[in-house]
């Protein structure tokens, strides 16, 4: 199957003053926009063939992908915006720390539904659904080699990859996923692999898919015992 990119938008004017954004129209501040500047310098000297670039209607997710990548266009799915907080949002963090809902959040998200907003279970379960469909219609247009990119938020990536690696939704809050960060998933018929997470500098090339093989063989659902040789060794 193919491999996505899960980019996070950067840092906005809520993230700055401790706000809880929800889907409120809040920007990249002037940090923000650099670094989606700087991600974007770091996937060119990747020369990555991005097969497809999906993201959250949000602004701010938006923003990013417009400095990321210029003049390229990117497919917006409702499915990976924000987790819709309700009340929640436009709240400062400080002061909802000290309601007995954000313990729940904390220790039992998969049970955690915001007062007028939405469920963290359901919103995992939207955002899971868009970037399995979307994998799923990029590896059957492009092939299992293929690299695409999702820009979304931060609690939806954590969600993406609790799922992708097999833990529950109540230990998601033990995953970082930082602004303008890089997180890489490779899913495959049996397994989805963890290949980044929380990348906010590293060199993107080994992403880059191999050379055309003269015959194609299937995608491998194994991993390598004793860790392989890495994407240098393909």
């Amino acid at each position: 199957m193919a491999t996505v990119i899960l980019l996070r938008h950067g840092r906005t004017t809520s993230n700055a003053g401790g706000i809880l954004a929800g889907h409120q129209p809040t920007e990249l501040d002037e940090a923000g926009r650099a670094q989606a500047s700087a991600v974007g310098q770091r996937l060119a000297a990747a020369d990555l063939p991005l097969a497809a670039v999906v993201t959250s209607p949000l602004i701010r997710c938006r923003q990013t992908v417009e400095l990321a990548l210029p003049g390229r266009e990117a497919a917006p799915d409702e499915r990976l915006a924000e987790c819709r907080y309700g009340d929640w949002e436009g709240q400062e963090l400080k002061k909802l720390a000290k309601l007995p809902l954000w313990r729940t959040v904390q220790e039992h998200p998969s049970a955690a539904t915001f007062p007028n907003g939405e469920s963290m279970a359901a919103m995992s379960a939207r955002a899971v659904a868009a970037i399995r469909d979307w994998d799923a219609r990029v590896t059957a247009e492009h092939g299992p080699d293929a690299v695409w990119l999702a820009c979304s938020h931060g609690d939806v990536i954590k969600a993406i990859v609790a799922d992708a690696t097999g833990m529950h939704l109540d230990l998601f809050q033990r995953i970082s996923v930082d602004p303008a960060s890089v997180t890489v998933l490779r899913y495959t018929p049996l397994r989805p692999f963890l290949l980044r997470a929380n990348d906010i500098g590293g060199d993107l090339s080994g992403l880059r898919p191999p050379k055309r093989r003269r015959t194609r063989r299937p995608a491998s659902s194994d991993a390598v015992v004793g860790g392989g040789a890495g994407p240098a060794g393909r």
